[in-house]
């Protein structure tokens, strides 16, 4: 194992410490088997060797596909030597979140009672990554139903942070963060329904995208009733280590497929030219951030300065409404579940607690009047930030007010909950509006554990996000594949 940095790192790449394939980001990866200098065969015995090295430690991959893997690599070899064409990710691993549809492995949701529940077809981006050549790897762990912002389950144990295992990896997708991290895959698949992308990303010291909602289907085949909240809070997206990673995966992602109807084709531009102004918001609604995530904001804004975008500080309208709302509804929808005959079979204790603790601490939205009006409401703060991001396109700000906390801390008491929600309150007001946002790293702290920062665009927006991010990964350099500590 090696050290953990207590200093903010030079601009050193995963190249500069490991000659192996399992260092190499997926447009590298993709790149070097096209043009024969890798064999895809070689690059997934490496990933699946490093499988086999680190996971023990992390508990991210929950099924490894090691013969399905084998087999796409083996008639991807045999493609190039006929001298076929081969897609834009030929021979790139990557990850699947326990909750996407393979049609070779259960669906489980991190739910003891899925495990047999294999589907009868896949979702619809992993057909999408399929087509391109990619390869599945191995399934990444989450919390049962997604419902804590830690990854740990009856069903498959805990996934640990790399960093510093006292410390949570995030929720919910945190065992396709730390299987990117840590370079069991070079890049995963999951999803954002209230931070579960980006947290874990910022946790394990990587990158992901947040789409905008109504770019990538569903992760299953729509056949049920799905709460609103679902329809409009959720996406599916990207981690990688590599902000060009999360564009590749999500120029291939995206677009209509006529199953899910939420979900329209919208043109994804490989660059931005129009304004360069961000929003910083170094505290948002000056409830307080850690000295470290202040740092870490800083830095950012610095690199984009330097870049040449216009830096004002600035907090975007409606902020706290945005941040209530999305608490209020998430709870109001799944409180019912909870309630005798709610689910099919109960959930861990841990999601159950922190979900009830969640629900005590929240105003539930019993009538239909409130209900309703909580909705109404959303078009009003929807139509605010509009006009803020028109002048300002890119909003700065924490992905969390503080550090990755301990383990436990959220299972703590009913207080607690609210704790973790005003420091998440930037993170979900994106969810409640249907925005993109990419987290990137911003190096380590002087606890060596890693900082970060999300950068927020407008509705679809996603290019604009995407460049940002890339200007202060420029700027700051990479952080992973680490080792486990």
């Amino acid at each position: 194992m090696t050290e953990t940095p207590t200093v903010q790192p030079e601009a050193q790449t995963p190249q500069d410490r490991h000659a192996e394939p399992w260092t190499l980001g997926a447009r590298e990866i993709a790149r070097r088997v096209r043009a024969g200098e890798l064999s895809a065969a070689a690059v997934i015995e490496a990933h699946l060797a490093r499988i086999d090295a680190v996971n023990p430690a992390v508990g991210a991959a929950t099924v490894v596909f090691a013969d399905r893997a084998r087999e796409l690599a083996a008639a991807i070899d045999a493609r190039i030597a006929a001298g076929d064409e081969v897609g834009p990710l030929a021979g790139v691993p990557f990850s699947v979140k326990e909750n996407i549809d393979l049609t070779w492995s259960a669906s489980t949701q991190g739910w003891t009672f899925l495990a047999g529940a294999v589907p009868a077809e896949n979702a619809t981006l992993v057909d999408r990554l399929l087509a391109a050549d990619a390869i599945p790897i191995a399934r990444g762990n989450m919390p049962d139903f997604g419902l804590r912002w830690d990854t740990v389950n009856d069903l498959f144990g805990r996934t640990n942070n790399p960093w510093n295992p006292s410390r949570v990896p995030g929720g919910s997708s945190g065992g396709d963060a730390v299987a990117v991290a840590t370079g069991m895959a070079a890049f995963g698949v999951g999803n954002d329904y209230g931070g579960s992308l980006r947290l874990p990303a910022y946790a394990a010291g990587v990158c992901a995208l947040r789409p905008s909602a109504g770019r990538v289907p569903a992760p299953t085949v729509v056949v049920e009733p799905l709460p609103l909240s679902l329809q409009m809070f959720a996406v599916n997206g990207p981690i990688a280590r590599h902000v060009d990673d999360l564009d590749l995966a999500f120029s291939l992602m995206h677009g209509a497929d006529g199953r899910d109807p939420l979900v329209v084709t919208v043109p994804h531009p490989s660059t931005y030219e129009g304004v360069r102004r961000v929003a910083v918001v170094r505290d948002p609604l000056g409830w307080g951030v850690e000295p470290q995530v202040a740092d870490a904001i800083e830095r950012a804004a610095s690199a984009l300065a330097a870049a040449g975008w216009e830096v004002v500080d600035a907090e975007p309208p409606m902020l706290e409404d945005a941040a209530v709302m999305w608490r209020r509804l998430s709870v109001t929808e799944m409180v019912g579940a909870f309630r005798p005959g709610g689910l099919p079979a109960p959930l861990s204790d841990g999601a159950t607690t922190y979900f009830l603790d969640n629900a005590s601490e929240t105003h539930v939205l019993e009538s239909g009047d409130e209900y309703g009006g909580a909705w109404a409401q959303r078009v009003v703060v929807a139509a605010a930030w509009a006009r803020f991001q028109a002048e300002h396109p890119i909003v700065l700000g924490p992905v969390s007010t503080r550090r990755m906390p301990h383990i436990g801390v959220d299972l703590s008491g009913p207080a607690a909950t609210t704790e973790l929600w005003r420091d998440h309150r930037l993170l979900v007001a994106v969810n409640f509006l249907g925005l993109p946002s990419v987290a990137v790293p911003t190096g380590l702290d002087d606890e060596g554990l890693p900082t970060g920062v999300q950068l927020i665009g407008p509705t679809n927006g996603d290019h604009i996000a995407l460049a940002a991010a890339r200007d202060v990964e420029a700027a700051l350099g990479a952080l992973t594949p680490v080792d486990p500590h």
